[in-house]
């Protein structure tokens, strides 16, 4: 009898915002090729329509709820995951708040705050929390999901513009830190436009259908992980 196993078949991986959009498309598509997905977002019931829709098609997941801006939370993820695996194979870091577009002279400071602690603050948090853990993996990969606004400036992006650039210096500054002394490897990801609560947000009279769905973004952040990369590979999904 032949046993068919699949690629990413003992794999641990994790996926934050992956209750709707590109994280809960990638959070299946992993599961679908073997890993066991620890999904989190802030929605517990979103994440455990993912979770069954993981479950229907063969795979394996566990839910963590929880907000990653809240005092520790972070921290209690990764205790709690360190507790029960030894280590962690994907890290996506999807997770991340468009705020309100406007002029950089009109951005809100109180708002601007809660934008830089989702997309840079609580990403650093995340790598730090499992970073033991992916030094465990034999070949452990982050892959970092940002806008192009992050690297080519537009009028009224400047706050979500700004986090996102600084989460890319971030997260590089990382792979350069460990690429030489262990197997950990990072890099970035720009979907282009995507069909996503966020994107219809910044994008209200466009039609969703002439846009790509999460699905294409998924199936390529999947492929990275089974094929790996080298770190501080950047790549945009066009179509």
């Amino acid at each position: 009898m032949t046993i068919v196993t699949k690629p990413l078949e003992n794999q641990l991986a994790l996926v934050t915002g992956a209750s709707r959009g590109i994280g809960a498309a990638t959070a299946i598509a992993l599961g679908s090729q073997g890993a066991h997905v620890i999904v989190t977002a802030r929605t517990a019931k979103a994440l455990e329509e993912v979770e069954q829709t993981i479950f229907d098609a063969g795979g394996s997941a566990t839910i963590a709820p929880l907000d990653l801006t809240e005092n520790d939370a972070i921290a209690r993820l990764g205790a709690a995951i360190g507790g029960r695996w030894q280590a962690l194979d994907i890290l996506v870091l999807n997770a991340g708040t468009l705020g309100t577009l406007a002029a950089v002279p009109a951005i809100d400071a109180k708002e601007l705050a809660a934008v830089l602690t989702l997309n840079v603050s609580a990403q650093a948090a995340l790598i730090q929390a499992f970073d033991p853990m992916l030094r465990r993996s034999a070949a452990g990969k982050v892959i970092g999901v940002t806008s192009s606004v992050g690297r080519h400036p537009r009028a009224y992006w400047g706050a979500y513009g700004a986090s996102k650039a600084a989460f890319e210096t971030l997260l590089g500054a990382y792979g350069d830190e460990v690429g030489e002394i262990s197997s950990i490897r990072t890099m970035i990801l720009d979907p282009g436009a995507t069909r996503t609560k966020m994107r219809a947000r910044a994008y209200p009279g466009e039609d969703p259908a002439s846009v790509k769905p999460p699905e294409v973004i998924a199936d390529r952040i999947t492929a990275l992980a089974i094929s790996g990369f080298e770190t501080g590979h950047f790549e945009r999904v066009e179509r």
